[in-house]
Protein backbone atom coordinates (compact mmCIF):
# COMPACT_ATOMS: atom_id res chain seq x y z
CA UNK A 1 0.00 0.00 0.00
CA UNK A 2 1.69 3.21 -1.18
CA UNK A 3 0.66 6.58 0.19
CA UNK A 4 1.69 9.97 -1.22
CA UNK A 5 1.18 13.46 0.18
CA UNK A 6 1.26 16.31 -2.34
CA UNK A 7 1.83 19.85 -1.06
CA UNK A 8 0.55 22.64 -3.31
CA UNK A 9 -2.82 23.05 -5.02
CA UNK A 10 -1.91 25.45 -7.83
CA UNK A 11 -1.73 24.65 -11.53
CA UNK A 12 1.07 22.10 -11.16
CA UNK A 13 -0.47 20.50 -8.07
CA UNK A 14 -3.70 20.00 -9.99
CA UNK A 15 -1.80 18.11 -12.71
CA UNK A 16 0.23 16.00 -10.28
CA UNK A 17 -2.81 14.82 -8.34
CA UNK A 18 -4.85 14.01 -11.45
CA UNK A 19 -1.98 12.11 -13.05
CA UNK A 20 -1.43 10.18 -9.81
CA UNK A 21 -5.14 9.33 -9.79
CA UNK A 22 -4.72 7.84 -13.27
CA UNK A 23 -2.32 5.26 -11.74
CA UNK A 24 -4.14 3.84 -8.71
CA UNK A 25 -1.99 0.70 -8.83
CA UNK A 26 0.97 2.87 -7.77
CA UNK A 27 -0.68 5.77 -5.90
CA UNK A 28 -3.13 3.83 -3.78
CA UNK A 29 -3.78 6.61 -1.29
CA UNK A 30 -3.39 10.34 -2.02
CA UNK A 31 -3.52 13.38 0.23
CA UNK A 32 -3.47 16.90 -1.22
CA UNK A 33 -2.51 19.68 1.20
CA UNK A 34 -2.33 23.44 0.83
CA UNK A 35 -2.64 26.64 2.84
CA UNK A 36 -6.08 27.03 1.22
CA UNK A 37 -8.02 23.80 1.76
CA UNK A 38 -10.83 24.95 -0.55
CA UNK A 39 -8.45 24.64 -3.52
CA UNK A 40 -7.66 21.07 -2.49
CA UNK A 41 -11.34 20.24 -2.10
CA UNK A 42 -12.13 21.57 -5.59
CA UNK A 43 -9.43 19.37 -7.14
CA UNK A 44 -10.62 16.41 -5.08
CA UNK A 45 -14.16 16.91 -6.43
CA UNK A 46 -12.77 16.95 -9.98
CA UNK A 47 -10.90 13.69 -9.34
CA UNK A 48 -14.01 12.02 -7.95
CA UNK A 49 -15.98 13.14 -11.02
CA UNK A 50 -13.29 12.18 -13.57
CA UNK A 51 -11.87 8.97 -12.12
CA UNK A 52 -14.26 7.84 -9.39
CA UNK A 53 -11.43 8.05 -6.87
CA UNK A 54 -11.61 9.71 -3.46
CA UNK A 55 -8.57 11.53 -2.09
CA UNK A 56 -7.89 13.11 1.29
CA UNK A 57 -7.36 16.88 1.61
CA UNK A 58 -5.73 18.90 4.37
CA UNK A 59 -4.91 22.47 5.33
CA UNK A 60 -1.26 23.15 6.12
CA UNK A 61 1.05 26.16 6.22
CA UNK A 62 4.18 25.02 4.39
CA UNK A 63 6.21 27.77 6.10
CA UNK A 64 5.74 26.06 9.48
CA UNK A 65 7.98 23.03 10.05
CA UNK A 66 6.18 21.67 13.10
CA UNK A 67 2.77 22.01 11.46
CA UNK A 68 4.05 20.15 8.39
CA UNK A 69 5.71 17.47 10.52
CA UNK A 70 2.48 16.92 12.49
CA UNK A 71 0.57 16.36 9.24
CA UNK A 72 3.20 13.89 8.02
CA UNK A 73 3.17 11.99 11.30
CA UNK A 74 -0.62 11.81 11.18
CA UNK A 75 -0.96 10.79 7.51
CA UNK A 76 2.19 8.62 7.35
CA UNK A 77 2.98 9.00 3.62
CA UNK A 78 5.72 7.04 1.91
CA UNK A 79 6.63 10.16 -0.08
CA UNK A 80 6.05 13.91 -0.06
CA UNK A 81 5.77 15.61 -3.47
CA UNK A 82 6.51 19.30 -2.99
CA UNK A 83 4.88 21.51 -5.63
CA UNK A 84 4.50 24.47 -3.29
CA UNK A 85 6.67 27.61 -3.62
CA UNK A 86 10.48 27.33 -3.86
CA UNK A 87 10.69 29.46 -0.69
CA UNK A 88 9.23 26.49 1.19
CA UNK A 89 11.60 23.73 0.07
CA UNK A 90 13.70 23.78 3.21
CA UNK A 91 10.82 23.77 5.69
CA UNK A 92 9.27 20.82 3.86
CA UNK A 93 12.60 18.97 3.81
CA UNK A 94 12.99 19.66 7.54
CA UNK A 95 9.53 18.24 8.19
CA UNK A 96 10.35 15.13 6.15
CA UNK A 97 13.46 14.55 8.27
CA UNK A 98 11.43 14.87 11.49
CA UNK A 99 8.71 12.50 10.26
CA UNK A 100 10.98 10.08 8.36
CA UNK A 101 9.47 10.58 4.90
CA UNK A 102 11.08 10.60 1.44
CA UNK A 103 10.94 13.85 -0.55
CA UNK A 104 10.64 15.06 -4.17
CA UNK A 105 10.34 18.59 -5.60
CA UNK A 106 10.33 20.38 -8.96
CA UNK A 107 12.30 23.60 -8.28
CA UNK A 108 15.27 24.48 -6.11
CA UNK A 109 15.17 26.65 -3.02
CA UNK A 110 15.41 30.40 -3.15
CA UNK A 111 15.13 32.83 -0.24
CA UNK A 112 12.06 35.02 -0.25
CA UNK A 113 13.97 38.26 0.28
CA UNK A 114 16.62 37.65 -2.41
CA UNK A 115 16.17 36.95 -6.13
CA UNK A 116 18.77 34.21 -6.16
CA UNK A 117 18.45 30.46 -6.47
CA UNK A 118 21.01 27.67 -6.25
CA UNK A 119 21.22 24.10 -5.00
CA UNK A 120 23.72 24.70 -2.18
CA UNK A 121 21.02 25.05 0.46
CA UNK A 122 19.44 21.73 -0.46
CA UNK A 123 22.68 19.88 -1.18
CA UNK A 124 23.61 20.73 2.42
CA UNK A 125 20.91 18.23 3.50
CA UNK A 126 22.87 15.31 2.01
CA UNK A 127 24.18 13.82 5.25
CA UNK A 128 20.96 14.36 7.19
CA UNK A 129 18.90 12.45 4.63
CA UNK A 130 21.56 9.75 4.36
CA UNK A 131 21.76 9.29 8.12
CA UNK A 132 17.97 8.93 8.29
CA UNK A 133 17.99 6.40 5.43
CA UNK A 134 15.79 8.72 3.37
CA UNK A 135 15.88 9.81 -0.28
CA UNK A 136 15.37 13.37 -1.52
CA UNK A 137 15.05 13.94 -5.28
CA UNK A 138 15.49 17.54 -6.43
CA UNK A 139 14.16 19.26 -9.53
CA UNK A 140 11.82 16.68 -11.05
CA UNK A 141 9.68 18.92 -13.27
CA UNK A 142 10.50 19.46 -16.93
CA UNK A 143 13.32 21.98 -16.74
CA UNK A 144 14.78 21.09 -14.36
CA UNK A 145 13.73 17.48 -14.48
CA UNK A 146 13.07 15.96 -17.88
CA UNK A 147 15.92 17.98 -19.39
CA UNK A 148 18.24 16.40 -16.80
CA UNK A 149 16.86 12.95 -17.66
CA UNK A 150 17.45 13.67 -21.36
CA UNK A 151 21.07 14.45 -20.45
CA UNK A 152 21.43 11.25 -18.43
CA UNK A 153 19.90 9.24 -21.29
CA UNK A 154 22.24 10.86 -23.82
CA UNK A 155 25.24 10.14 -21.60
CA UNK A 156 24.19 6.51 -21.08
CA UNK A 157 23.17 5.61 -24.64
CA UNK A 158 24.29 8.19 -27.21
CA UNK A 159 27.71 9.51 -26.14
CA UNK A 160 31.01 8.52 -24.61
CA UNK A 161 31.53 12.18 -23.76
CA UNK A 162 29.30 15.23 -24.18
CA UNK A 163 31.07 18.48 -25.05
CA UNK A 164 28.20 20.97 -25.13
CA UNK A 165 24.55 21.07 -24.08
CA UNK A 166 22.04 23.71 -25.11
CA UNK A 167 18.67 23.49 -23.35
CA UNK A 168 15.94 25.19 -25.39
CA UNK A 169 12.53 26.03 -23.92
CA UNK A 170 9.85 27.40 -26.24
CA UNK A 171 6.28 28.29 -25.36
CA UNK A 172 4.57 29.08 -28.64
CA UNK A 173 1.12 29.19 -27.12
CA UNK A 174 -1.45 31.97 -26.94
CA UNK A 175 -3.47 32.45 -23.74
CA UNK A 176 -5.35 35.53 -24.97
CA UNK A 177 -4.17 37.91 -22.23
CA UNK A 178 -2.07 41.03 -22.90
CA UNK A 179 0.40 39.90 -20.22
CA UNK A 180 0.45 36.80 -18.01
CA UNK A 181 3.00 34.34 -16.65
CA UNK A 182 2.66 30.60 -17.14
CA UNK A 183 3.59 29.78 -13.57
CA UNK A 184 3.66 31.72 -10.30
CA UNK A 185 4.21 35.36 -11.39
CA UNK A 186 6.45 36.16 -8.46
CA UNK A 187 8.79 33.23 -9.15
CA UNK A 188 8.70 33.70 -12.93
CA UNK A 189 9.55 37.40 -12.90
CA UNK A 190 12.30 36.99 -10.29
CA UNK A 191 13.82 34.30 -12.51
CA UNK A 192 13.84 36.17 -15.81
CA UNK A 193 15.06 39.52 -14.46
CA UNK A 194 18.26 38.10 -12.95
CA UNK A 195 21.74 38.51 -14.37
CA UNK A 196 22.34 35.63 -16.80
CA UNK A 197 25.00 32.98 -16.22
CA UNK A 198 26.18 30.08 -18.33
CA UNK A 199 29.02 27.61 -17.79
CA UNK A 200 31.99 27.39 -20.14
CA UNK A 201 35.46 25.87 -19.74
CA UNK A 202 35.14 25.39 -16.00
CA UNK A 203 33.72 28.77 -15.01
CA UNK A 204 30.45 30.66 -14.84
CA UNK A 205 30.27 33.58 -17.26
CA UNK A 206 27.83 36.46 -16.80
CA UNK A 207 25.85 38.35 -19.43
CA UNK A 208 23.09 40.97 -19.02
CA UNK A 209 19.52 40.02 -18.07
CA UNK A 210 17.01 39.67 -20.89
CA UNK A 211 15.63 43.21 -20.55
CA UNK A 212 19.02 44.91 -20.71
CA UNK A 213 21.25 46.07 -23.54
CA UNK A 214 23.76 43.41 -24.44
CA UNK A 215 21.52 40.46 -23.59
CA UNK A 216 22.24 37.39 -25.74
CA UNK A 217 19.53 36.04 -28.04
CA UNK A 218 19.11 34.35 -31.41
CA UNK A 219 16.41 32.80 -33.61
CA UNK A 220 15.98 29.04 -33.27
CA UNK A 221 13.76 26.94 -35.54
CA UNK A 222 11.75 24.78 -33.13
CA UNK A 223 9.98 21.60 -34.24
CA UNK A 224 6.29 22.32 -34.96
CA UNK A 225 6.51 25.83 -33.44
CA UNK A 226 8.91 27.25 -36.05
CA UNK A 227 11.44 30.10 -35.69
CA UNK A 228 11.29 31.88 -32.32
CA UNK A 229 13.56 34.41 -30.66
CA UNK A 230 15.37 32.64 -27.83
CA UNK A 231 17.12 34.43 -24.97
CA UNK A 232 20.06 33.21 -22.92
CA UNK A 233 18.88 32.72 -19.33
CA UNK A 234 20.24 31.21 -16.13
CA UNK A 235 18.43 28.05 -15.06
CA UNK A 236 19.13 25.79 -12.11
CA UNK A 237 19.60 22.46 -13.87
CA UNK A 238 22.88 23.70 -15.31
CA UNK A 239 24.34 23.86 -11.80
CA UNK A 240 23.90 20.13 -11.20
CA UNK A 241 24.59 18.99 -14.76
CA UNK A 242 28.09 20.48 -14.77
CA UNK A 243 28.84 18.09 -11.90
CA UNK A 244 27.48 14.94 -13.49
CA UNK A 245 28.01 15.05 -17.28
CA UNK A 246 31.36 13.69 -18.45
CA UNK A 247 33.57 15.89 -20.63
CA UNK A 248 31.24 18.89 -20.56
CA UNK A 249 32.84 22.11 -21.78
CA UNK A 250 29.79 24.36 -22.10
CA UNK A 251 26.14 24.38 -21.08
CA UNK A 252 23.55 27.09 -21.85
CA UNK A 253 19.85 27.59 -21.32
CA UNK A 254 17.59 29.43 -23.79
CA UNK A 255 13.96 30.50 -23.43
CA UNK A 256 11.58 32.16 -25.86
CA UNK A 257 9.83 35.44 -25.05
CA UNK A 258 7.43 37.31 -27.31
CA UNK A 259 8.00 41.01 -28.07
CA UNK A 260 4.81 41.81 -26.12
CA UNK A 261 6.09 39.97 -23.04
CA UNK A 262 9.44 41.77 -23.20
CA UNK A 263 7.77 45.18 -23.61
CA UNK A 264 5.37 44.65 -20.72
CA UNK A 265 8.13 43.41 -18.43
CA UNK A 266 10.41 46.34 -19.34
CA UNK A 267 7.67 48.82 -18.42
CA UNK A 268 6.91 47.01 -15.17
CA UNK A 269 10.60 46.97 -14.23
CA UNK A 270 11.04 50.63 -15.16
CA UNK A 271 8.21 51.72 -12.85
CA UNK A 272 9.41 49.52 -9.99
CA UNK A 273 6.72 46.85 -10.07
CA UNK A 274 9.24 43.98 -10.17
CA UNK A 275 10.93 45.04 -6.92
CA UNK A 276 10.98 42.45 -4.13
CA UNK A 277 11.87 44.85 -1.31
CA UNK A 278 9.01 46.39 0.75
CA UNK A 279 7.87 49.96 0.03
CA UNK A 280 5.61 52.25 2.05
CA UNK A 281 2.10 52.63 0.68
CA UNK A 282 -0.54 54.55 2.62
CA UNK A 283 0.97 53.71 5.95
CA UNK A 284 1.68 50.05 5.28
CA UNK A 285 4.49 48.01 3.77
CA UNK A 286 3.88 46.19 0.51
CA UNK A 287 6.18 44.29 -1.86
CA UNK A 288 5.53 45.59 -5.42
CA UNK A 289 6.06 42.20 -7.07
CA UNK A 290 3.60 40.55 -4.69
CA UNK A 291 1.05 43.27 -5.46
CA UNK A 292 1.63 42.74 -9.19
CA UNK A 293 1.03 39.01 -8.68
CA UNK A 294 -2.41 39.84 -7.27
CA UNK A 295 -3.27 41.81 -10.41
CA UNK A 296 -2.13 39.25 -12.99
CA UNK A 297 -4.15 36.24 -14.14
CA UNK A 298 -3.76 33.11 -12.02
CA UNK A 299 -1.60 30.75 -14.13
CA UNK A 300 -3.97 27.95 -13.19
CA UNK A 301 -6.79 29.80 -14.93
CA UNK A 302 -5.05 30.14 -18.31
CA UNK A 303 -5.68 26.66 -19.65
CA UNK A 304 -9.26 26.84 -20.90
CA UNK A 305 -8.57 29.07 -23.92
CA UNK A 306 -4.87 28.33 -24.38
CA UNK A 307 -3.83 27.25 -27.88
CA UNK A 308 -0.50 26.30 -29.44
CA UNK A 309 2.49 24.23 -28.41
CA UNK A 310 5.28 24.11 -25.86
CA UNK A 311 8.54 22.61 -27.18
CA UNK A 312 11.38 21.82 -24.76
CA UNK A 313 14.53 19.85 -25.39
CA UNK A 314 18.31 19.55 -25.38
CA UNK A 315 20.82 19.81 -28.21
CA UNK A 316 23.99 17.77 -27.59
CA UNK A 317 27.40 17.83 -29.23
CA UNK A 318 29.94 15.18 -28.31
CA UNK A 319 31.69 11.97 -29.26
CA UNK A 320 30.67 8.33 -29.62
CA UNK A 321 33.41 5.81 -30.46
CA UNK A 322 35.64 8.66 -31.57
CA UNK A 323 33.08 10.18 -33.94
CA UNK A 324 31.57 13.62 -33.33
CA UNK A 325 27.77 13.62 -33.32
CA UNK A 326 25.01 16.15 -32.66
CA UNK A 327 21.63 15.03 -31.35
CA UNK A 328 18.42 16.81 -30.33
CA UNK A 329 16.04 15.23 -27.79
CA UNK A 330 12.76 17.09 -27.36
CA UNK A 331 9.08 16.96 -26.46
CA UNK A 332 6.13 18.82 -28.01
CA UNK A 333 3.16 19.42 -25.73
CA UNK A 334 -0.16 20.89 -26.89
CA UNK A 335 -1.90 23.37 -24.57
CA UNK A 336 -5.42 22.42 -25.66
CA UNK A 337 -4.78 18.68 -25.33
CA UNK A 338 -3.38 19.19 -21.84
CA UNK A 339 -6.50 21.11 -20.87
CA UNK A 340 -8.80 18.42 -22.23
CA UNK A 341 -7.03 15.78 -20.15
CA UNK A 342 -6.37 17.50 -16.80
CA UNK A 343 -7.81 21.04 -17.12
CA UNK A 344 -4.38 22.71 -17.19
CA UNK A 345 -2.19 24.50 -19.71
CA UNK A 346 0.94 22.85 -21.10
CA UNK A 347 3.45 24.59 -18.80
CA UNK A 348 1.71 23.15 -15.73
CA UNK A 349 1.32 19.82 -17.54
CA UNK A 350 4.99 19.53 -18.48
CA UNK A 351 5.96 20.19 -14.86
CA UNK A 352 3.32 18.07 -13.17
CA UNK A 353 3.61 14.91 -15.27
CA UNK A 354 7.36 14.45 -14.59
CA UNK A 355 6.76 15.03 -10.86
CA UNK A 356 4.24 12.19 -10.93
CA UNK A 357 6.65 9.98 -12.89
CA UNK A 358 9.49 10.72 -10.46
CA UNK A 359 7.20 9.82 -7.56
CA UNK A 360 6.30 6.61 -9.41
CA UNK A 361 9.99 5.76 -9.86
CA UNK A 362 10.56 6.19 -6.11
CA UNK A 363 7.48 4.29 -4.94
CA UNK A 364 8.26 1.39 -7.28
CA UNK A 365 11.84 1.26 -6.00
CA UNK A 366 13.30 1.95 -9.46
CA UNK A 367 14.91 5.08 -8.05
CA UNK A 368 16.34 4.32 -4.65
CA UNK A 369 19.12 5.66 -2.50
CA UNK A 370 19.93 7.46 0.72
CA UNK A 371 20.75 11.15 0.59
CA UNK A 372 19.99 14.02 -1.80
CA UNK A 373 19.94 13.42 -5.56
CA UNK A 374 19.47 15.39 -8.75
CA UNK A 375 17.59 13.38 -11.34
CA UNK A 376 20.51 12.97 -13.76
CA UNK A 377 22.23 10.86 -11.06
CA UNK A 378 19.46 8.25 -11.37
CA UNK A 379 18.83 5.71 -14.11
CA UNK A 380 16.91 7.40 -16.96
CA UNK A 381 15.50 4.41 -18.84
CA UNK A 382 12.26 3.66 -16.97
CA UNK A 383 11.56 7.38 -16.64
CA UNK A 384 11.98 7.87 -20.41
CA UNK A 385 9.59 4.98 -21.07
CA UNK A 386 7.04 6.49 -18.69
CA UNK A 387 7.22 9.86 -20.47
CA UNK A 388 6.01 8.17 -23.65
CA UNK A 389 3.24 6.35 -21.80
CA UNK A 390 2.05 9.26 -19.65
CA UNK A 391 1.56 12.09 -22.14
CA UNK A 392 5.00 13.56 -22.84
CA UNK A 393 6.41 11.57 -25.79
CA UNK A 394 9.92 12.49 -26.90
CA UNK A 395 11.93 12.37 -30.11
CA UNK A 396 15.65 11.90 -30.78
CA UNK A 397 16.88 13.34 -34.08
CA UNK A 398 20.17 14.28 -35.65
CA UNK A 399 20.72 18.01 -35.24
CA UNK A 400 21.89 19.96 -38.28
CA UNK A 401 20.85 23.43 -37.20
CA UNK A 402 22.92 26.37 -36.02
CA UNK A 403 23.56 27.63 -32.49
CA UNK A 404 25.54 30.71 -31.41
CA UNK A 405 29.21 30.07 -30.75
Amino acid sequence: MSRVLIIGAGGVGNVVVKKCAQHPDVFQEICLASRTKAKCDAIAADIKRLYGISIVTAQVDADQVQELAALLVEYKPDLVVNVALPYQDLTIMDACLIAGVNYLDTANYEPKDQAHFEYSWQWAYQERFREKGLMAVLGCGFDPGVTNVFCAYAQKHLYDSITTIDILDCNAGDHGHPFATNFNPEINIREVTQTVRHWQHGQWLETPAILNDGCVHFTFDYPVAGPKESYLLYHEEMESLVRHIRGLERIRFWMTFSPAYITHLQVLENVGMTRIDPVDFEGRQIVPLQFLKALLPDPGSLGENYTGKAVIGCVFDGFKEGKQTRKYIYNVCDHAEAYREVQAQAVSYTTGVPAMIGAMMMLKGIWRGEGVFNVEQLDPDAFMEALNACGLPWQVVDFNGRLPE
